[in-house]
């Protein structure tokens, strides 16, 4: 790890790699520092990314990687956990004591998913306790699905499943319905099963039920969980940025930290992108979204470059000129 860099990027997921590679490639000095620890690692596959498809979230991430590298970009393991304006640029601080300049940050720390306080379910978080239907839906598709109601989304996400399957069941848990979301579900013949959840019953390393508070037990092959998703904004919490509550009918389901189309924050100098800043971004939205604060950094350092190249000219221009008044002038005239 160098002492200075043009970009660090803190995060090394699909945004955070992606948006490396773009730097690199433009010949950028670039450091991605990563804890390791990806939000999609339970999972088995990556859906619904164009030539990538079923391809496992680590050996992704390994390809990222390996095209970083062979553009010049360097990988660090640690976790940055101080950041600080220091002199148009920022100090990044790691939790093993080293310390490193840039002159950007780009950070795509990503979000954690807060699971339901159910016994089972994190366990089976990403096998057979699913959350999207574009992510799990194909793989899960005419099994017997449970979706556990924890806040409003739970209808939303019940019809979007009961396209997957026609034995969807809802569980009420601890969520009350009206009448207009009844007859939803009743429209598309999702049941509704009173009573708190308990826990998940498994067999032979296998989901088969949901058992209740009652000891009754619905047989389910998978269920279906609402998150809540909170940004990983630690460290941008350090600099000033404040991630903003995100609701849904009154109901708080996560968090992010805002940001404009390229990523830009309101630090000047600090980027984001990926789920840290927008929580519904899968893994192809994320590469995306790094690639776009990527070529806005390039772009914002190549205007800064231009002025650094200017500013000998322009101390030049002001000696002389107080040469010829015969006293100091202000710096640009």
């Amino acid at each position: 790890m160098n002492e200075n860099y043009d970009v660090v990027v803190v995060g090394g997921g699909a945004a955070g790699l992606s948006g490396a590679v773009v730097l690199a490639r433009s010949r950028r000095s670039v450091l991605v520092v990563d804890a390791g620890e990806p939000r999609n690692a339970p999972a088995g596959h990556v859906h619904n990314y164009l030539a990538r498809e079923s391809t496992p979230p680590a050996e992704l991430l390994a390809i990222g990687r390996e095209e970083l590298i062979g553009y010049g970009g360097e990988i660090v393991a640690g976790a940055a956990t101080s950041a600080a304006a220091v002199d148009g640029g920022f100090v990044v601080g790691l939790a093993d004591g080293r310390t490193t300049k840039a002159r950007r940050l780009l950070v795509a720390t990503g979000l954690v998913d807060e699971l339901p306080d159910v016994a089972g379910v994190a366990e089976r978080w990403g096998r057979d306790v699913l959350h999207c239907p574009f992510c799990h839906g194909w793989e899960a598709r005419d099994q017997a699905i449970g979706v556990l109601a924890t806040n409003p989304m739970a209808v939303h996400q019940a019809l979007m499943w009961r396209q997957l399957s026609n034995d969807v069941v809802v569980f009420r848990h601890t969520v009350t319905f009206d009448g207009e979301q009844l007859a939803q579900l009743s429209a598309r013949g999702i049941r509704v099963v009173d009573g708190e959840v308990a826990a998940l019953r498994v067999e032979d390393d296998a989901l088969t039920g949901v058992v209740l508070r009652s000891g009754d037990v619905v047989a389910r092959e998978a269920v279906v969980v609402a998150p809540r998703f909170t940004a990983r904004a630690d460290l941008l919490v350090s600099l000033g940025l404040e991630p903003v509550a995100l609701e849904v009918d009154g109901h708080v389901i996560g968090s992010s930290v805002p940001a404009d189309a390229n990523g830009a924050t309101a630090v000047p100098g600090v980027w984001v992108a990926g789920n840290v800043t927008d929580m519904k971004s899968q893994v192809i939205v994320s590469a995306a979204a790094g690639l776009m604060a990527g070529a806005a950094i390039n772009g914002d350092l190549v205007a800064d470059d231009v002025r650094r190249a200017r500013e000998p000219f322009a101390h030049e221009l002001e000696r002389q000129v107080a040469e010829l008044v015969g006293g100091p002038t202000k710096h640009g005239v």
